[in-house]
């Protein structure tokens, strides 16, 4: 979907300003988001995408006047909201108010260093060969979904070069919203700095992205 998460090449948002040696986390109330988050999610309720999902629907006025884990945690009250595990108002007061829903699993603290070091891998079989290989060159498809989807406002209807077959990987823009994996190839695929931002850009500049088969067409 078009939302405030999808800023690339927006004007007027400022200069991008990393800060030096930052550290992982700037308040001690970070730590607890980012732990919620993650026990959370291994309830097995909701995938990685849904959650993605749920942050981009978080209205474009609370987004960008959040930090980072406070968008974290708006989108885990919606999910939490919507599985069935608390309601608005056990949130709003800190308490327990009726039976929540049974999660698949529960994460405990001696599981976590393996949990953490296995990820959460997405690679997937899929049965055809890619379509593509490097060295195509392709054009990505023109849409504005209302539902999730990985492939960039900046870099939809352009044309560019594959680079490489990364693999098959699940479709997020599926699997965000309950209608399975789907699994399809995903490439690497490199525009021209002028192809992106239009005359005045950078000559020298390139931009690749990793791009699902179904984002592109064959030139």
């Amino acid at each position: 979907m078009n939302g405030p998460h999808d800023l690339g090449g927006q004007m007027g948002f400022g200069a991008v300003a990393p800060e030096k040696d930052e550290p992982y986390f700037h308040a001690e109330w970070e730590k607890r988001a980012l732990g919620l988050t993650l026990s959370c999610g291994a309830f097995g309720a909701w995938t990685i995408d849904e959650s993605r999902h749920a942050r981009e629907n978080i209205p474009p006025t609370a987004y960008l006047s959040a930090s980072y884990y406070e968008i974290w945690m708006r989108a885990l009250e919606v999910l939490l909201e919507r599985h069935g595990f608390a309601t608005s108002g056990e949130i709003d007061a800190g308490a327990k108010q009726m039976e929540p829903a049974t999660p698949k699993r529960v994460l405990k603290a001696e599981m976590v260093p393996e949990v953490l070091a296995r990820g959460g891998p997405c690679d997937r079989s899929v049965e055809t060969a890619p379509l593509f290989q490097p060295g195509d060159k392709v054009r990505t498809k023109n849409f504005n979904p209302e539902t999730h989807t990985r492939l960039p406002r900046y870099a939809r209807a352009k044309t560019g070069v594959v680079e490489a077959v990364q693999g098959s990987y699940v479709f997020p823009d599926s699997n965000a919203h309950g209608r399975g994996e789907n699994p399809q190839w995903v490439y690497t695929v490199v525009f021209d700095g002028g192809e992106i931002w239009g005359e005045g850009s950078d000559p020298a500049l390139t931009i690749s992205i990793d791009a699902w088969e179904s984002y592109l067409e064959r030139l």
